[in-house]
């Protein structure tokens, strides 16, 4: 719903509304849509009015419907800073991770607003944040003021973005060297790099006899290998336990799986190899537990079994904080239900960045 009494109150002339929802895209497509909408607004001469939603955390309090997560009070604190000083360019530096966590509900909403507002000087008032029964509102009020080409946000996220990317792949060890190497060779040459001889081979040369240590050559286990880019899920694919030759060929496989069999998400196109971010883990033997007291999500991932079903789930995920969590999605990505009572397996992982 969009709430237009204030607006009915300020302006007497007719006027159009139009409802734009929003999507699981990253924070810059959000921001791009909200330049398309100053792009049409400018092309056609009218004046507009930009209603960004106005709810934040849903988490501020332990009786409130959602209940409590420290995360909650900690994003709406930050948000009005922002949105009351009308720096959206910090809108992009909130992790995706930590606003699920806080179970927010407008950030990219304020981000299609940004965009509206792209290379415009904003006078920005801060009128109001509550959160009486467990929810939290802010609102606040801009008003443009002329153009400003400094205040071009999303240019300035991407430039950043560029000089962390470089800072990451210079400290990548060679687990997450090769798990980017495989997907941006299968992706731009459709074939899979093969180890022989102690290297790293493509048929194209790509790799020109890249040696790997005897870590990666030696060991055998299973790994996962997970993809992100503009710090959104982009790909994940496992195994439980090795089914190739050594790590680096597990490696290899399920970079390639991650990059291109991941049913959730569509396969890498080329022009997205640049703003990957890659991790791998390298998981450890597999134990049984009798109880749920025996697990921690912080060290221990879980696998649950009931049958020929099987799910698992990483440890150490920025979004599950608790036990009960963990099994639940773990019983979800495997298609059992808690009630089953299913088996429970615990194991360790050594992740690389």
């Amino acid at each position: 719903m969009i709430p237009l009494y204030f607006i009915q109150q300020a302006y007497s002339e007719k006027y159009k509304t139009v409802r734009i929802g929003l999507s699981g895209q990253s924070y810059k497509k959000h921001y791009m849509l909200g330049q398309c909408v100053k792009r049409a607004v400018e092309k056609e001469g009218r004046r507009a009015v930009f209603v960004a939603s106005g709810d934040l955390s849903h988490v501020l309090k332990a009786d409130g419907p959602y209940g409590f997560r420290p995360e909650g009070p900690e994003y709406d604190e930050r948000i009005m800073e922002v949105m009351g000083t009308g720096d959206f360019g910090r809108l992009f530096l909130f992790d995706p991770d930590f606003c699920e966590t806080a179970a927010e509900c407008g950030h990219r909403s304020f981000l299609i607003m940004a965009g509206a507002l792209d290379r415009t000087a904003v006078k920005a008032v801060k009128l109001s944040h509550e959160g009486p029964y467990g929810v939290g509102y802010g609102v606040c009020a801009y008003t443009a003021a002329g153009s400003d080409e400094r205040r071009c946000f999303l240019e300035q996220y991407e430039s950043l973005e560029k000089k962390e990317m470089a800072e990451k792949k210079r400290k990548e060890d060679e687990y997450v060297t090769l798990a980017r190497a495989t997907v941006e060779v299968y992706v731009r040459t459709g074939k899979s790099p093969k180890v022989a001889g102690g290297c790293v081979i493509c048929d194209d040369d790509s790799f020109h006899g890249w040696h790997l240590s005897p870590e990666l050559l030696e060991r055998r286990a299973g790994t996962f290998v997970s993809i992100k880019k503009d710090g959104m899920l982009r790909g994940c694919i496992g195994t439980i336990s090795a089914v190739c030759g050594s790590v680096a060929e597990e490696i290899i496989h399920n970079a390639v799986s991650a990059a291109t069999q991941d049913p959730r998400f569509p396969e890498v196109e080329p022009d997205e190899l640049d703003s990957l971010v890659y991790s791998v883990d390298v998981l450890g033997p597999t134990e049984r537990v009798s109880t749920p007291q025996m697990l921690d999500v912080k060290k221990y991932g879980v696998v649950v079994s009931k049958g020929y079903r099987r799910g698992l789930l990483l440890p150490d995920l920025e979004t599950v904080t608790s036990v009960e969590d963990q099994i639940a999605i773990a019983c979800r990505k495997g298609g059992i239900d808690p009630a089953e009572n299913p088996e429970l397996e615990r194991f360790e992982v050594v992740r690389h960045y």
